[in-house]
């Protein structure tokens, strides 16, 4: 049987072709044997970790997110709904510079406050991005013309605008643009520069780091020890605890997506470290939820990029995923374990309940993960058409994931 949309393995045939590289120079650009390469583009292996993945895009000369597709590519995602959106968001993006008044009528400060609220609702709660993109385009506007129109609440609007680029930079990343998420990413670290806060500066970075980290993981390497380093003085603040937490978190996953094993973990381990000075298990600042058990959810993140199996799963065990308010953290949580599972014949089934937890917590976002994608597919291949099971076959159609021949 074949997916029709085996889409990584297709797009790298594709793009070598018209590079006009053989198999064996791409393979070895990758660091990877050109028979793992050919599985790969015949869709018989899934690609399942990001430095395999960047490695490739490396050697191809094209950023990862031409191997990976868009969701309006996808005929069942509903990302197909938001490219408007998109296009609306990077024309705003274009046009709004922080001192420059974009025009026309403004709401008073405290209901476009109550939309700002929603929209980081729909971001760290819901991970509703197709909505965050309808949103932005017109807060945007509004915001920056307070910025100027009302210098009484200068310092709020400027958190606004931060909270409002963090959302940009995650729906341009989710929808698939590499270009725009870069662009809103340092929209948000120039409005947290300008309000003068340590901890939203650590965490504009740490956003940036893992939202664009993929064009070149060196470099959010050194962003975020640099900025960690920043903020050593500050940690007796908890907010700062939090911020700098986050930072050795992205510098573990710099570092992992690289294939330093040991110094991923070296990071794991001062966010771990630091997560003790908290009083509670999940901090609140900025809804990224640093603390101990988020900590325990980058250790699976991490498990799986090494390839863990098992081990995934195990470490999970001890995550106290309940404590976290966010469902779509939550989901996330679900989907790696899942993934981690779905490795094993013998969790297979263990696994895709997880995965379809995750899916009901957290739609657009797990629909939309490049590497779970790839599992589903691999999943859906080894299965005889009529015994892949229902749920399964369901979840690979809401995926864009279609079986054929």
């Amino acid at each position: 049987m074949d997916i029709e949309d085996a889409h990584i393995g297709r797009r790298l045939r594709e793009v070598r072709s018209w590079r006009r590289l053989s198999l064996t120079a791409v393979a070895g650009l990758a660091g990877i044997t050109p028979a793992y390469l050919s599985m790969l583009e015949r869709g018989l292996r899934p690609v399942a970790r990001r430095q395999t993945l960047e490695s490739l895009a490396q050697a191809l000369r094209v950023s990862p997110a031409e191997l990976t597709g868009r969701p309006w590519d996808q005929p069942t995602s509903r990302g197909s709904e938001a490219h408007p959106d998109l296009v609306a968001l990077a024309a705003s993006l274009d046009a709004f510079e922080l001192g420059d008044d974009p025009g026309g009528e403004v709401r008073d400060w405290p209901a476009v406050a109550a939309d700002v609220d929603r929209l980081v609702h729909l971001m760290q709660i819901t991970a509703d991005y197709v909505t965050q993109g309808e949103m932005l385009p017109g807060l945007l506007r509004e915001l920056h013309a307070l910025y100027l129109r009302d210098p009484q609440h200068r310092p709020d609007v400027l958190l606004a605008l931060t909270r409002c680029y963090s959302s940009a930079t995650w729906v341009a990343k989710i929808l698939g643009s590499d270009g725009l998420t870069l662009m809103a990413a340092i929209r948000a670290q120039q409005c947290a520069d300008e309000l003068g806060s340590s901890p939203w500066s650590g965490y504009t970075t740490w956003l940036r780091g893992v939202t664009t980290g993929s064009l070149n993981r060196a470099k959010q390497y050194e962003r975020a020890v640099a900025k960690a380093d920043t903020l050593v003085s500050g940690l007796d603040d908890p907010e700062v605890v939090q911020a700098y937490g986050q930072l050795h978190l992205s510098a573990a996953l710099a570092a992992a997506a690289q294939d330093d094993r040991d110094t991923a973990m070296t990071h794991l381990g001062e966010a771990d470290a630091v997560a003790g000075r908290l009083d509670t298990e999940v901090g609140d600042f900025a809804q990224v939820w640093f603390g101990r058990t988020n900590v325990g959810i980058w250790r699976t993140t991490l498990g799986l990029e090494f390839g863990d199996g098992a081990k995934v799963a195990e470490d999970a065990r001890s995550v106290h995923i309940d404590t976290i308010p966010s469902p779509a953290r939550r989901a996330v949580f679900f989907a790696n374990v899942g993934r981690a599972l779905l490795s094993d014949k013998k969790s297979t089934a263990s696994g895709l309940n997880l995965v379809l937890k995750a899916e009901q917590l957290a739609p657009q976002h797990i629909r939309g993960d490049v590497f779970l994608r790839e599992a589903v597919a691999d999943l859906l291949r080894q299965a005889r058409r009529d015994a892949g099971g229902r749920d399964l076959r369901g979840l690979a159609w809401r995926m864009g994931i279609a079986p054929t021949g």
